[in-house]
């Protein structure tokens, strides 16, 4: 297998730095072939891209990843599981964030991932004026402390909340957000105050974004994203000048 350059995030979880995103088996781009895509999986694990980056919202996504981890304890035994890492996330439409409607959502993840508890949790907000998030978000850090989740962390989030919620006491290992060369926004002030917290960040978009034709292609079944830490790809933002209003690139 390659070799990829991998990220420790804070509670301990490696990934590499070069994510397979998997927004583009959502359906969102045409019909997937679901026993193909699960198949198509080996070779970015052959190829050393380990870490699968999915969310509830992708349509079959965490059920593809279920699928091929399932597929991969048969033909190699448990311990081939431990060589893979999924990310997923959680996006609620704002509404009453009760221990029970979190706990469910949470479940629904793991029964399709087929997983005992979820690598990481990256948690998606829409509106920052209800601040229900804040309850998920404790529901979230409780079920981390029960073993659930073994990273709790956040996407497309803005550096006030990320403040607003770090100050809670809530441990947060890293926030997926949009960054390139292009748009460098988050570095006004989200890198610094991450870098301050131990917080990872997660780019996508490194290549461009969706409104410049040109700049950014799919790769195969998966669509990759970069990671990592300090000023290359991997210190992502979007919306106003430090990340703004939630955006609609955690899909992308």
């Amino acid at each position: 297998m390659a070799q990829v350059p991998k990220v420790r995030l804070s509670e301990g979880l490696e990934i590499c730095r070069i994510l397979n995103g998997m927004w583009q088996v959502s359906g969102a781009h045409g019909p997937i072939d679901t026993p193909k895509a699960v198949n198509a999986m080996d070779a970015y694990i052959n190829a050393g891209l380990t870490t699968f980056d999915m969310a509830d919202i992708y349509g079959p996504a965490e059920d593809i990843f279920g699928a091929f981890s399932s597929q991969l304890k048969t033909r190699k035994g448990e311990e081939a599981l431990k060589g893979i890492q999924g990310l997923t996330k959680w996006v609620p439409h704002p509404g009453p964030m009760s221990r029970n409607v979190v706990e469910k959502a949470i479940q629904q993840s793991l029964k399709r991932m087929r997983v005992k508890s979820l690598d990481c949790l990256q948690f998606h907000w829409w509106d920052y004026s209800d601040k229900r998030y804040l309850e998920a978000l404790g529901h979230l850090s409780d079920l981390q402390q029960e073993g659930v989740i073994r990273e709790l962390a956040l996407t497309n989030f803005d550096t006030k909340r990320l403040e607003e919620i770090t100050g809670k006491g809530i441990r947060i290992s890293s926030n997926q957000v949009q960054y390139s060369l292009i748009d460098r926004r988050p570095m006004v002030k989200m890198a610094q105050f991450c870098d301050s917290q131990g917080i990872q960040l997660l780019a996508y978009g490194t290549l461009g974004a969706a409104g410049q034709p040109g700049l950014c292609r799919p790769v195969s079944a998966l669509h990759h994203r970069q990671c990592g830490h300090q000023v290359h790809p991997g210190h992502a933002g979007g919306g106003r000048s430090d990340r703004g209003q939630p955006a609609r690139g955690a899909r992308s």
